[in-house]
Protein backbone atom coordinates (compact mmCIF):
# COMPACT_ATOMS: atom_id res chain seq x y z
CA UNK A 1 0.00 0.00 0.00
CA UNK A 2 1.34 3.25 -1.23
CA UNK A 3 0.50 6.65 0.61
CA UNK A 4 3.11 8.53 -1.13
CA UNK A 5 -0.01 10.35 -2.75
CA UNK A 6 -1.98 11.13 0.08
CA UNK A 7 0.54 12.82 2.51
CA UNK A 8 3.18 14.10 0.12
CA UNK A 9 0.48 16.66 -0.84
CA UNK A 10 -1.23 17.87 2.37
CA UNK A 11 -2.62 21.28 1.54
CA UNK A 12 -5.58 23.51 2.45
CA UNK A 13 -8.22 23.97 -0.45
CA UNK A 14 -9.53 27.48 -0.86
CA UNK A 15 -12.86 25.77 -1.32
CA UNK A 16 -15.37 25.36 1.56
CA UNK A 17 -15.62 21.46 2.96
CA UNK A 18 -19.17 19.90 4.01
CA UNK A 19 -18.89 17.95 6.74
CA UNK A 20 -21.21 14.28 6.75
CA UNK A 21 -21.45 14.53 10.94
CA UNK A 22 -23.01 18.15 10.06
CA UNK A 23 -24.73 20.31 7.07
CA UNK A 24 -21.99 23.10 8.02
CA UNK A 25 -19.36 24.74 5.72
CA UNK A 26 -15.68 25.62 6.72
CA UNK A 27 -13.39 27.90 4.50
CA UNK A 28 -9.50 26.66 3.74
CA UNK A 29 -10.91 23.06 3.84
CA UNK A 30 -9.87 23.17 7.80
CA UNK A 31 -12.31 22.62 11.07
CA UNK A 32 -11.24 22.00 14.41
CA UNK A 33 -13.76 19.45 16.48
CA UNK A 34 -14.62 17.82 19.47
CA UNK A 35 -15.78 14.89 17.17
CA UNK A 36 -14.20 12.48 14.66
CA UNK A 37 -15.43 12.15 11.02
CA UNK A 38 -18.19 10.26 10.76
CA UNK A 39 -18.71 7.27 8.78
CA UNK A 40 -21.23 6.04 6.25
CA UNK A 41 -23.31 2.93 7.17
CA UNK A 42 -21.08 1.19 4.18
CA UNK A 43 -18.11 2.05 5.88
CA UNK A 44 -19.00 1.34 9.58
CA UNK A 45 -20.14 -1.84 8.08
CA UNK A 46 -16.70 -2.53 6.57
CA UNK A 47 -14.63 -2.01 9.78
CA UNK A 48 -16.95 -4.05 12.18
CA UNK A 49 -16.26 -6.48 10.24
CA UNK A 50 -12.94 -6.75 10.08
CA UNK A 51 -12.16 -9.41 13.05
CA UNK A 52 -9.26 -11.09 11.96
CA UNK A 53 -6.32 -10.11 13.17
CA UNK A 54 -2.68 -10.45 12.38
CA UNK A 55 -1.25 -13.73 13.16
CA UNK A 56 0.83 -13.22 16.96
CA UNK A 57 3.85 -14.58 14.75
CA UNK A 58 3.76 -12.10 12.77
CA UNK A 59 3.11 -9.50 15.20
CA UNK A 60 6.08 -10.42 16.68
CA UNK A 61 7.89 -10.72 13.59
CA UNK A 62 6.86 -6.91 12.80
CA UNK A 63 7.84 -5.82 16.38
CA UNK A 64 11.16 -7.25 16.01
CA UNK A 65 11.87 -5.78 12.93
CA UNK A 66 10.24 -2.40 13.34
CA UNK A 67 13.53 -0.34 13.14
CA UNK A 68 14.88 -2.42 9.58
CA UNK A 69 11.52 -1.57 8.09
CA UNK A 70 11.44 2.47 8.96
CA UNK A 71 15.10 2.22 8.06
CA UNK A 72 14.78 0.39 4.53
CA UNK A 73 11.61 2.69 4.07
CA UNK A 74 14.17 5.84 4.30
CA UNK A 75 16.83 4.00 2.08
CA UNK A 76 13.86 4.07 -0.55
CA UNK A 77 12.51 6.93 -0.17
CA UNK A 78 15.56 8.94 1.16
CA UNK A 79 14.95 13.03 1.83
CA UNK A 80 11.74 12.87 -0.95
CA UNK A 81 9.17 11.68 0.83
CA UNK A 82 7.36 13.92 3.31
CA UNK A 83 7.26 17.83 2.15
CA UNK A 84 8.64 20.45 4.85
CA UNK A 85 6.35 20.75 7.21
CA UNK A 86 6.14 25.07 7.32
CA UNK A 87 2.84 24.78 8.82
CA UNK A 88 4.47 23.84 12.27
CA UNK A 89 4.93 27.47 13.33
CA UNK A 90 1.49 28.40 11.83
CA UNK A 91 -0.55 25.56 13.23
CA UNK A 92 1.49 25.08 16.68
CA UNK A 93 1.99 29.48 17.98
CA UNK A 94 2.68 27.73 21.49
CA UNK A 95 6.46 27.85 19.92
CA UNK A 96 6.22 31.65 20.72
CA UNK A 97 3.97 31.37 23.59
CA UNK A 98 6.28 29.64 25.59
CA UNK A 99 8.64 32.16 25.40
CA UNK A 100 8.75 34.89 28.65
CA UNK A 101 10.28 37.07 26.54
CA UNK A 102 10.88 37.85 22.32
CA UNK A 103 14.63 36.77 22.43
CA UNK A 104 14.15 34.40 25.11
CA UNK A 105 15.95 31.09 23.59
CA UNK A 106 14.56 28.48 23.38
CA UNK A 107 15.11 24.49 23.55
CA UNK A 108 13.23 22.48 21.35
CA UNK A 109 13.14 18.19 21.08
CA UNK A 110 11.85 16.73 17.71
CA UNK A 111 11.04 13.37 18.56
CA UNK A 112 11.02 10.97 15.89
CA UNK A 113 12.57 13.65 13.35
CA UNK A 114 12.88 11.51 10.06
CA UNK A 115 15.05 13.62 7.53
CA UNK A 116 14.41 16.84 9.52
CA UNK A 117 10.94 18.25 7.17
CA UNK A 118 10.06 19.72 10.54
CA UNK A 119 13.25 20.88 12.16
CA UNK A 120 15.03 22.87 9.20
CA UNK A 121 11.99 24.99 8.61
CA UNK A 122 12.21 25.98 12.17
CA UNK A 123 15.34 26.52 12.22
CA UNK A 124 15.35 29.32 9.40
CA UNK A 125 12.37 30.81 10.61
CA UNK A 126 13.54 31.02 14.60
CA UNK A 127 17.24 32.19 15.05
CA UNK A 128 16.76 31.74 18.68
CA UNK A 129 15.96 28.28 19.01
CA UNK A 130 18.19 24.89 19.73
CA UNK A 131 16.69 21.46 18.73
CA UNK A 132 17.39 17.98 20.05
CA UNK A 133 16.43 15.77 17.04
CA UNK A 134 15.73 12.35 17.52
CA UNK A 135 14.58 9.20 15.47
CA UNK A 136 14.45 5.36 15.52
CA UNK A 137 15.93 5.18 12.36
CA UNK A 138 20.00 5.20 12.06
CA UNK A 139 20.05 6.47 8.49
CA UNK A 140 17.00 8.96 8.81
CA UNK A 141 19.41 10.39 11.44
CA UNK A 142 22.41 10.61 8.98
CA UNK A 143 20.27 12.19 6.42
CA UNK A 144 19.51 15.32 8.96
CA UNK A 145 23.41 14.93 9.47
CA UNK A 146 24.28 15.43 6.05
CA UNK A 147 21.54 18.79 4.96
CA UNK A 148 23.66 21.37 4.26
CA UNK A 149 21.03 23.52 6.79
CA UNK A 150 22.90 21.12 9.94
CA UNK A 151 25.21 23.10 11.81
CA UNK A 152 25.98 21.75 15.38
CA UNK A 153 25.87 24.78 17.37
CA UNK A 154 21.77 24.64 16.39
CA UNK A 155 20.97 21.30 16.16
CA UNK A 156 21.96 17.71 18.21
CA UNK A 157 20.80 14.68 15.71
CA UNK A 158 20.96 11.08 17.29
CA UNK A 159 19.15 7.68 17.13
CA UNK A 160 17.29 6.70 19.75
CA UNK A 161 13.94 4.29 20.11
CA UNK A 162 11.85 6.02 22.63
CA UNK A 163 10.66 3.23 24.08
CA UNK A 164 13.79 1.29 25.21
CA UNK A 165 16.77 3.99 24.68
CA UNK A 166 17.38 6.85 27.80
CA UNK A 167 16.69 10.22 26.24
CA UNK A 168 18.93 11.44 29.13
CA UNK A 169 21.96 9.74 27.37
CA UNK A 170 21.82 13.00 24.73
CA UNK A 171 19.44 15.54 26.60
CA UNK A 172 20.04 16.65 30.03
CA UNK A 173 17.21 16.04 32.03
CA UNK A 174 14.24 18.50 32.54
CA UNK A 175 16.34 20.79 29.60
CA UNK A 176 13.56 21.21 27.16
CA UNK A 177 10.97 23.70 26.82
CA UNK A 178 9.04 22.12 23.95
CA UNK A 179 8.25 19.03 22.70
CA UNK A 180 6.81 18.17 18.96
CA UNK A 181 5.80 14.58 18.48
CA UNK A 182 4.53 14.51 15.00
CA UNK A 183 3.39 11.78 13.39
CA UNK A 184 5.60 9.75 15.39
CA UNK A 185 3.65 8.12 18.42
CA UNK A 186 1.31 6.14 15.52
CA UNK A 187 4.31 4.08 14.60
CA UNK A 188 4.77 2.88 18.17
CA UNK A 189 2.86 -0.08 19.51
CA UNK A 190 0.08 0.82 21.85
CA UNK A 191 1.41 -1.23 24.74
CA UNK A 192 4.64 1.21 24.68
CA UNK A 193 2.99 4.51 24.58
CA UNK A 194 3.29 5.14 27.76
CA UNK A 195 7.02 4.29 28.32
CA UNK A 196 7.60 6.81 25.15
CA UNK A 197 6.06 9.01 26.96
CA UNK A 198 7.76 9.40 30.64
CA UNK A 199 11.09 8.96 28.53
CA UNK A 200 9.85 12.47 26.67
CA UNK A 201 8.72 13.17 30.07
CA UNK A 202 11.92 13.08 31.57
CA UNK A 203 13.93 15.27 29.85
CA UNK A 204 10.86 18.08 29.16
CA UNK A 205 11.00 21.39 32.27
CA UNK A 206 8.25 21.70 34.51
CA UNK A 207 5.73 23.53 32.11
CA UNK A 208 7.31 22.54 29.17
CA UNK A 209 4.73 21.69 26.51
CA UNK A 210 4.40 18.58 24.24
CA UNK A 211 2.80 19.97 20.95
CA UNK A 212 0.72 16.63 19.13
CA UNK A 213 -0.26 15.97 15.70
CA UNK A 214 -1.01 12.81 14.34
CA UNK A 215 -3.61 10.26 12.65
CA UNK A 216 -7.10 10.70 13.96
CA UNK A 217 -9.34 8.07 14.44
CA UNK A 218 -11.52 7.37 10.86
CA UNK A 219 -8.85 9.30 9.04
CA UNK A 220 -8.87 8.25 5.80
CA UNK A 221 -5.72 6.39 5.90
CA UNK A 222 -7.12 4.14 7.93
CA UNK A 223 -10.37 3.21 5.77
CA UNK A 224 -7.76 2.21 2.88
CA UNK A 225 -6.21 -0.90 4.45
CA UNK A 226 -7.68 -4.21 3.23
CA UNK A 227 -8.23 -7.51 4.92
CA UNK A 228 -5.36 -8.76 6.71
CA UNK A 229 -3.65 -5.82 8.23
CA UNK A 230 -4.92 -4.96 11.49
CA UNK A 231 -2.60 -5.87 14.12
CA UNK A 232 -5.17 -4.64 16.54
CA UNK A 233 -8.41 -2.09 17.63
CA UNK A 234 -7.51 1.36 15.57
CA UNK A 235 -4.08 -0.35 14.52
CA UNK A 236 -2.53 -1.53 11.10
CA UNK A 237 0.31 -2.57 9.27
CA UNK A 238 1.55 -1.08 5.80
CA UNK A 239 2.76 -3.52 3.23
CA UNK A 240 6.12 -2.36 3.94
CA UNK A 241 6.34 -3.42 7.35
CA UNK A 242 5.51 0.16 9.15
CA UNK A 243 2.41 0.13 11.55
CA UNK A 244 -0.02 3.41 11.91
CA UNK A 245 -2.12 3.47 15.17
CA UNK A 246 -5.27 5.99 14.65
CA UNK A 247 -6.28 8.04 17.63
CA UNK A 248 -9.53 8.93 19.61
CA UNK A 249 -9.42 12.22 21.67
CA UNK A 250 -10.42 10.04 25.09
CA UNK A 251 -7.98 7.38 24.34
CA UNK A 252 -5.16 10.35 24.24
CA UNK A 253 -6.02 11.96 26.74
CA UNK A 254 -6.04 9.08 28.67
CA UNK A 255 -2.78 8.12 27.54
CA UNK A 256 -1.41 11.40 28.81
CA UNK A 257 -3.24 11.53 31.83
CA UNK A 258 -1.43 8.11 32.87
CA UNK A 259 1.96 9.33 31.86
CA UNK A 260 1.49 12.29 34.11
CA UNK A 261 0.79 15.08 31.66
CA UNK A 262 -1.89 17.82 31.38
CA UNK A 263 -4.17 18.66 28.93
CA UNK A 264 -4.72 22.27 27.21
CA UNK A 265 -5.98 21.33 23.80
CA UNK A 266 -7.13 17.76 22.89
CA UNK A 267 -8.95 18.55 18.79
CA UNK A 268 -9.63 16.85 15.78
CA UNK A 269 -8.89 18.40 12.94
CA UNK A 270 -11.07 17.68 9.73
CA UNK A 271 -9.77 19.02 6.39
CA UNK A 272 -9.45 17.64 2.95
CA UNK A 273 -6.02 16.53 0.79
CA UNK A 274 -5.23 16.95 -2.47
CA UNK A 275 -4.05 14.45 -4.72
CA UNK A 276 -3.33 16.16 -8.05
CA UNK A 277 -1.86 13.73 -9.73
CA UNK A 278 -4.75 10.97 -9.25
CA UNK A 279 -7.37 13.75 -8.91
CA UNK A 280 -8.51 12.54 -5.40
CA UNK A 281 -9.94 14.88 -3.03
CA UNK A 282 -10.47 13.15 0.14
CA UNK A 283 -11.63 13.64 4.17
CA UNK A 284 -8.41 13.77 6.32
CA UNK A 285 -9.07 13.39 9.90
CA UNK A 286 -5.98 14.39 12.49
CA UNK A 287 -5.62 15.01 16.14
CA UNK A 288 -4.00 18.09 17.11
CA UNK A 289 -3.36 18.60 20.90
CA UNK A 290 -1.20 20.58 23.50
CA UNK A 291 -0.12 18.61 26.84
CA UNK A 292 1.85 20.53 30.02
CA UNK A 293 4.23 18.47 32.35
CA UNK A 294 3.18 19.83 35.51
CA UNK A 295 5.48 21.75 38.10
CA UNK A 296 4.88 18.53 40.80
CA UNK A 297 5.59 16.22 37.82
CA UNK A 298 7.08 12.88 39.37
CA UNK A 299 8.43 11.48 35.92
CA UNK A 300 11.86 10.90 37.17
CA UNK A 301 11.14 7.71 38.42
CA UNK A 302 9.15 6.45 35.41
CA UNK A 303 9.75 3.34 33.93
CA UNK A 304 12.56 3.48 31.58
CA UNK A 305 15.73 3.67 33.35
CA UNK A 306 19.79 3.81 32.64
CA UNK A 307 19.85 0.07 33.44
CA UNK A 308 17.01 -1.27 31.86
CA UNK A 309 17.62 0.94 28.69
CA UNK A 310 21.05 -0.84 28.55
CA UNK A 311 19.54 -4.58 29.49
CA UNK A 312 17.21 -3.72 26.11
CA UNK A 313 20.08 -3.46 23.91
CA UNK A 314 22.24 -6.19 25.40
CA UNK A 315 18.92 -8.37 25.15
CA UNK A 316 18.96 -6.78 21.41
Amino acid sequence: MSFTGIEKCEVDLTQTVKLKSKNETFPCGQATTSTAGHLTQEELDRLSSERTLVSDFKQMKIEKEAQKNWDLFYKRNTTNFFKDRHWTTREFEDLQACREFESQKLVLLEAGCGVGNCIFPLLEEDLNIFVYACDFSPRAVEFVKKNPLYRPDRCCAFQCDLTKDHLMENVPEASVDVVTLIFVLSAIHPDKMKVALENIGKVLKPGGVILFRDYGLYDHAMLRFKSGSKLGDNFYVRQDGTRSYFFSKEFLAKLFEEADFQSVVNEYVLRKTVNKKEGLCVPRVFLQSKFIKPAHSQQGSGLLSHNSSKESKQED
